[in-house]
């Protein structure tokens, strides 16, 4: 298992994470390249196919104006979405978000996008190893959510490798692709602080 190591950015609430080679980090909203990796993050075709934002990113300023909300969530504390890096260089890979953090009930939920570039490697995987591995002890959560829309197959891989067991198909809990006025059913998966810790082997 790979150790995680933190250090506190000066300009947000939530600590930078390194482990199984990756680098958590906060998104930089005056970063032309980050702003360019945001954008089509949420326009590629594969994520649009599993996912509708509550508001759609149609161009660069609305991906900085999105950037900068997020920003705002994470000052109050009710999220932390981190930017996906390499380790070694620092290329941004994807996004990871600990969201909708309720302190009272101890309980979060985690979704995640990588670039079309990156995928095949493992990164989502690794990325969400690390932060739920955050979470559950250094942010003091019992509990985590993933939810991914019925037929994701991928996402289901994904989060039964993380120690995310299924727990059972929600009705009618997400938006059909593109639509708003719409729904489609959810697998719910769930990970809590006294689950073992999941094994993803050498080099993951």
């Amino acid at each position: 298992m790979a150790d995680i190591q933190r250090e506190s950015p000066a300009a947000y609430p939530f600590p930078d994470l390194q482990g199984h080679g990756l680098r958590l980090t906060c998104w930089d909203p005056d970063s032309e390249d980050q702003v360019d990796a945001w954008f089509r993050g949420l326009t590629d075709p594969d994520f649009a196919r599993w996912n509708t934002p509550l508001k759609i990113v149609r161009d660069r300023a609305d991906a900085r104006r999105s950037l900068r909300s997020k920003a705002m969530a994470a000052a109050t504390g009710s999220s932390a979405v981190f930017r996906i890096a390499d380790a070694a260089d620092g290329t941004t890979l994807g996004q990871i978000g600990v969201n909708e953090i309720s302190q009272v009930m101890r309980v979060a939920r985690v979704g995640y996008w990588v670039l079309p570039e990156a995928r095949g490697g493992g990164v989502a995987t690794r990325a969400l190893a690390v932060a739920a591995r955050w979470a559950l002890t250094e942010l003091g959560l019992n509990r985590l959510e993933l939810g991914h829309a019925l037929g994701h197959e991928a996402s289901c891989r994904i989060a039964e490798r993380c120690g995310f067991r299924y727990e059972g198909t929600m009705r009618g809990a997400m938006f059909e692709s593109g639509r708003q006025d719409a729904f489609r059913d959810a697998h719910l998966h769930g990970r809590i602080a006294g689950d073992p810790e999941p094994d993803l082997g050498h080099g993951a």
